[in-house]
């Protein structure tokens, strides 16, 4: 089993990305000492928050917006283009997010944003984005430069969320979520890590089955940005096609294809996740329905149980198998996880405009 060879695991992962993902747990203290190191002062009469940012930059902003939607929070959302919405107004907090400093289309909503005068955080590891900062005197998170931006997602996420407390904006107390979720993480990850037997790891046992179809991922409630993460993982790590679907919504249409494209549904497996603490009786039923009618008509069908008594914890133990189960794909696959040669190619051609 080529997941258990660690030499070739190595071999294969030739931008050393399995030691990017461990340190997560490391990463969410990390973020809440750089942001209470940073000068952020406060802003008054916030009405709505923007998370503005592109690919995993943005991603976070997703998983910002489920987990706080939870506790009552304002309106918030993740835009994803050049132009903030018209709405936008000195009373939207825009969160200025690319972990390069580089992205065109955040630097372009960044200077819409300014023009507008909103309320303005930039979080990124420096490039044009934090030059842009500097010169307009807008705080500034700035993170460690080495990753990634897709395997910086616990310090964007974090960054946000301990801004957000930092301003008095938001004021729910999370201690004991970051405690649990930080503990989580590191039982997790010394289960799912590569020196860890296909036997006994859930993440290589996950990634086996499914290499070989196009993944599904359903969720609903608060896991919903998640299910978006393991599909955007599988496609950049993985080098794979994969979509993400939200339950109920997926129940008033995708079922209708698979239930009369039999020929092609085999192609698929379906991942489906389960909380059941969280789950009420209508949303059980609707799960419960789904996995019958899936593990007939898939290739295969999985429902991942989660683990954590917190939300913040739960979340991030989905994020983080997804993140692995990722990794193991572009091994099985005999890719370089890190490699994203295709997203380069675009880039270089946009130059040229």
């Amino acid at each position: 089993m080529i997941l258990d060879d660690i030499e070739t695991m190595k071999s294969i992962d030739k931008s050393d990305m399995r030691n990017d993902l461990f340190p997560f747990p490391d990463y969410i203290k990390n973020a809440q000492r750089i942001v209470s190191e940073t000068d952020i002062p406060k802003f008054y009469n916030i009405q709505q928050v923007i998370v503005s940012g592109m690919g995993g930059s943005a991603i976070s902003g997703d998983i910002l917006h489920d987990y706080t939607e939870e506790k009552g929070f304002i309106p918030m959302m993740t835009h994803r283009s050049y132009q903030l919405p018209k709405w936008a107004n000195k009373h939207t907090l825009v969160f200025s997010q690319s972990y390069s400093g580089n992205t065109e289309e955040t630097l372009s909503a960044f200077k819409h944003a300014y023009e507008k005068k909103c309320p303005i955080i930039s979080i990124t590891s420096g490039g044009k984005l934090q030059e842009y900062c500097e010169k307009r005197s807008i705080p500034c998170i700035v993170l460690p430069d080495s990753l990634q931006p897709r395997c910086a997602l616990a310090y964007l996420f974090f960054a946000g969320l301990f801004s957000l407390q930092k301003i008095g904006l938001f004021t729910n107390a999370i201690e004991k979520e970051i405690n649990e979720t930080i503990e989580l993480s590191k039982q997790l990850i010394e289960n799912i890590h590569p020196e860890i037997s296909f036997e006994k790891n859930i993440a290589k046992q996950i990634a086996n089955r499914i290499q070989s179809t196009i993944p599904n991922i359903y969720a609903w409630d608060i896991y919903q940005s998640i299910a978006r993460r393991w599909a955007t993982q599988i496609n950049e790590n993985g080098k794979m096609i994969a979509g993400y679907h939200s339950v109920p919504e997926s129940n008033h249409n995708d079922i209708v294809g698979w239930s009369e494209h039999s020929e092609k549904s085999k192609q698929f497996s379906v991942i489906i996740f389960r909380d059941a603490h969280k789950e009420s009786i209508r949303m059980k039923t609707r799960l419960d329905f789904m996995t019958t009618f899936y593990g007939h008509v898939a290739a295969d069908l999985i429902e991942v149980h989660v683990l954590g008594k917190t939300n913040m914890a739960k979340m991030m133990y989905l994020l983080i198998l997804g993140d692995y189960v990722s990794y193991y794909l572009a091994i099985l696959r005999n890719k370089d996880p890190t490699s994203v040669s295709i997203i380069n190619q675009m880039k270089q051609t946009l130059k040229r405009l």
